[in-house]
């Protein structure tokens, strides 16, 4: 299937995950995840309408960046070190693995150094896995009250991974926990500002996140396909 053919098809689950759940397509934005992918493809992403990247490895991404000329909008999706921080602010917009309050330090220590805003989700390890990165839901409130007071991270929501699972079905109690949370969250007002955005979702569980109040869903083989960089 032809790369627009694959963003067609999944355009079309995500606009039918929302008609079930009495939602707009709008509301949905996709992050292409192109870690596996060349330089060449991911552009031909950027100009099939997909505005949205999806990057985890800054030895790979931070290339690939540049020689796009920084075109999309970045988003770093996966367990990111203290140390690779330097290189990817200014450059990646959006960070969905922020899972510990040293990286938060971090972050606003280099984006006020780089006069820039990071924006961050939350990671929360609804499931509880022990494979799987992300803070304790009963730790959210008290970090989110600690990150309210940093002037350039910007906490925008929630993100969590949910288990592999045979049946996407079985990944709906993570996605509705994340979910909760979020609203539990706003209903405090422990962050001072409405947490607006949930990142859930990839490829093999992205419609039952949908139905369950996703705004961003991550995909990759699914759209993108597999060439190996």
């Amino acid at each position: 299937m032809a790369l627009e053919q694959r963003i067609q098809h999944v355009r079309e689950r995500i606009a039918a995950a929302c008609a079930r759940s009495g939602r707009l397509p709008e509301e949905v934005g996709i992050v292409a995840v192109t870690k596996y992918v060349s330089v060449d493809m991911t552009r031909q992403i950027l100009e099939s309408g997909i505005s949205d990247i999806g990057e985890n490895r800054p030895g790979v991404a931070v290339p690939k960046w540049e020689a796009l000329e920084g075109q999309g909008v970045w988003h770093f999706i996966g367990h990111l070190q203290s140390r690779k921080v330097k290189d990817i602010i200014g450059k990646f917009q959006y960070i969905h693995s922020l899972d510990r309050w040293s990286l938060a330090e971090e972050l606003e220590k280099r984006a006020t150094a780089a006069s820039t805003e990071v924006k961050a989700f939350l990671q929360v390890n609804v499931s509880g896995e022990a494979s799987k990165q992300g803070i304790a839901p009963e730790e959210a409130e008290s970090f989110l009250r600690e990150a309210a007071k940093l002037q350039h991270v910007s906490v925008i929501g929630l993100m969590t991974m949910a288990p592999d699972c045979d049946d996407p079905e079985e990944t709906r109690p993570v996605f509705r926990g994340l979910r909760e949370l979020r609203d539990k969250l706003n209903a405090t007002n422990v962050y001072g500002k409405p947490l607006t955005e949930l990142s859930m979702g990839m490829s093999g569980d992205f419609e039952v996140a949908v139905e369950e109040g996703a705004t961003w869903v991550r995909l990759g083989t699914l759209l993108v396909g597999g060439e190996q960089i």
